[in-house]
């Protein structure tokens, strides 16, 4: 609901408990009653002052309400079950509130600056689903963000000498015999196509090799040190497969809508010596120790405190006994960066340009630009990693706590989420059989090249999208050519981004083509039909009546909504209601960092709307005043559901 709003009710019941009762509370709990007619807003704070006041909720309630003063666009308030304040709002006044509540909160004063490092594929092949998960979630997090007043700068980290970077490397010089970079050049154009695809197969081919001769993966070892110091051909090859690779991860996000700040790379890390400042800390702060003997003997590790035995067991090395650093070593550095807390900076220069002008920014090892934005140096730092990396998340925190930053490390927080997986008859639809999970769901690995190209599955749900928009043409859809295409590509990315949100992030989700781009149902195309639909209506009152649609703002504050006051709650304000409450619903993604709660909303006030229209046709109703009453109502959903919508990231088509 508009924060000033459901504010007012909280305040107003704070002040009026501290006035009685002397006691400071600092948040006074507020719910939504299971039906509307027991009213809008519900406090049990009553209850929770019983104990200490040593009286019965409901006498707590009525000394709270008698004698309250009257609080802006509410009604009323009523004592119901047992000691529940029951806030029935100014339902006549709600649309008034709803027009002010179209320019969202206030920006506050100099707005903290947040960073949200998302996505962050590894540059050794193709992107996948999972990625597609992280990047929708990430993207959504910095849109909710942004939202609230923050600043978000939005880094994508590129881990261009880890493992996998290695592995790609090994593939080329071992297997397909490239001795140079033009090697690689003329390999990627025999090869046609994308270069991230080239290297998808690759690097399965890699993991067929080690599993043929182990003795082969020394190969990774002996690459991936070479790649740290920036020495010979392997050095080499990493430095020019990886920005490739990169720039095709940037265009596919970029047909999903997401674009980033700034690239960070993990060899300038090292390269402008963070990781060995970093290092040096630890060691000083007694953070690290080294291993003298046994399985980890030359290592130097990092204990977990508080987990007894179990943590000599599950400590994470930070360097490996021939002196490479691990990514969570470099991963400290990174945070400690983020957070201004390292004492040095990257250089920095332009790498991509946007349509719209937005530019994208990256490290550089060597002299960058001196007009470059200032980055790093955030408040707090949200780190979207899949859930199978809490451990070494936790490891991170723990290496700050170490070297006295406690507070940062409790503002670096690790938004995970969990796996992706296909259903079969999705699989199927790819082409890829059906290795299924209890007859459910199709798991992936990358190593052994058993997936599914996320351009390959955003190719298939805008091929199905549009197959669903040419059916439908004959009704009033698109008339085909670049309008068809371009609804057809924003109906498939809603369907996407949709079906990625709409699950809580601790759920394993199994995709699947018919769930997620059916008209019907909690998806994206049913979202998207619901605000076509709206917008239709005021077209054609613009076309047929001569209605001036620059008027809507105007009426909603003079039309007369007195009859939502004077009767039960019927249809208008079932939905008005919804769209009260969508604030609060943004409000509670954030405070949870659930993106599914706004991805709720949205559908459940699509449901509404749907229902609404059908059972109170607007451009039919022969009273003047309900016409127009009904006119905003439809208008204010517009507003509020495209509101929600780009909160997803979710682009609405002119027709469907």
């Amino acid at each position: 609901m508009p924060n000033s709003l459901r504010a007012a009710v909280r305040d107003a019941l704070a002040h009026r408990i501290h006035s009685l009762f002397g006691i400071e509370l600092a948040d006074v709990a507020l719910v939504y009653p299971p039906r509307l007619d027991l009213g809008d807003i519900a406090s049990p704070v009553a209850f929770d002052l019983a104990r200490s006041l040593k009286r019965a909720p409901a006498a707590i309630a009525a000394r709270i309400l008698e004698g309250m003063p009257a609080v802006p666009g509410v009604a009323r308030m009523e004592i119901a079950g047992g000691g529940y304040i029951n806030v029935f709002l100014d339902r006549a006044g709600a649309p008034r509130t709803l027009v002010e509540g179209l320019s969202g909160p206030p920006p506050g004063p100099a707005a903290a600056k947040v960073i949200v490092e998302h996505t962050n594929i590894n540059p050794n092949k193709a992107a996948h689903i999972g990625h597609l998960r992280n990047a929708v979630l990430g993207d959504t997090l910095v849109r909710l963000l942004r939202w609230s007043g923050l600043h978000v700068e939005v880094q994508n980290y590129i881990d261009d000498t880890g493992v996998q970077v290695a592995d790609l490397v090994v593939g080329f010089i071992h297997i397909e015999k490239v001795a140079s970079t033009e090697a690689v050049d003329r390999l990627a154009a025999r090869h046609g196509g994308k270069f991230d695809h080239l290297c998808w197969d690759l690097y399965a081919k890699v993991g067929e090799l080690y599993e043929q001769d182990p003795g082969r993966r020394a190969l990774r070892a002996s690459t991936l040190k070479a790649m740290e110091e920036g020495q010979g051909l392997e050095a080499e090859l990493a430095r020019h497969v990886a920005p490739r690779i990169v720039r095709c991860h940037l265009a596919t996000m970029e047909r999903i809508g997401v674009q980033y700040d700034l690239l960070p790379w993990e060899s300038h890390i090292i390269g402008l010596r963070f990781w060995s400042r970093t290092f040096e800390l630890l060691k000083a702060a007694g953070a690290v120790r080294f291993v003298e003997e046994g399985e980890r003997k030359g290592c130097w590790i990092m204990d977990l405190p508080g987990e007894g035995e179990a943590a000599a067991e599950e400590a994470k090395i930070i360097v490996r006994s021939n002196g490479t650093v691990t990514y969570v070593g470099k991963d400290i550095a990174y945070q400690l960066w983020k957070l201004g807390l390292l004492g040095a900076d990257f250089r920095y220069g332009r790498f991509h340009s946007y349509p719209g002008g937005h530019q994208l920014w990256t490290t550089l090892a060597s002299e960058g630009a001196a007009d470059h934005p200032p980055f790093g140096g955030a408040s707090a730092v949200y780190n979207v990693i899949d859930v199978r990396q809490s451990y070494p998340q936790r490891v991170v925190q723990q290496g700050l706590r170490a070297l006295g930053h406690r507070e940062a490390a409790d503002r670096s927080h690790h938004f995970a989420y969990e796996m992706v997986a296909l259903s079969a008859s999705c699989a199927r639809e790819l082409g890829m059989g059906a290795e299924e999970e209890s007859g459910r769901h199709v798991e992936m690995s990358g190593r052994r090249g058993y997936g599914v190209k996320a351009d390959d599955l955003i190719d298939r749900l805008v091929e199905m999208a549009a197959a669903e928009v040419a059916q439908r043409a004959g009704d009033g859809g698109p008339d085909g050519g670049s309008e068809s295409s371009e609804v057809a590509k924003r109906v498939a990315v809603a369907a996407l981004r949709y079906f990625m949100l709409k699950y809580t992030r601790s759920k394993i989700i199994a995709f699947d083509f018919k769930e997620a781009l059916s008209f019907e149902g909690e998806t994206g195309p049913y979202l998207l039909y619901s605000v076509v639909r709206a917008n239709n209506i005021l077209n054609k009152m613009v076309e047929r009546e001569g209605f001036d649609p620059s008027a809507l703002p105007r009426m909603a504050r003079e039309t007369d909504f007195s009859f939502l006051a004077s009767g039960p709650a019927d249809d208008h304000w079932e939905l008005l209601s919804l769209l009260v409450r969508f604030d609060d619903a943004v409000d509670q993604a954030l405070r949870t960092l659930e993106p599914s709660v706004v991805a709720r909303h949205a559908f459940v006030m699509a449901q509404r709307f749907n229902h609404f229209y059908h059972q109170h046709p607007v451009m039919q109703e022969p009273d003047a005043g309900l016409k127009a009453a009904r006119t905003v109502i439809t208008w204010l959903f517009l507003q509020y559901q495209r509101k929600a919508l780009s909160l997803m990231g979710i682009e609405v088509p002119p027709r469907m």
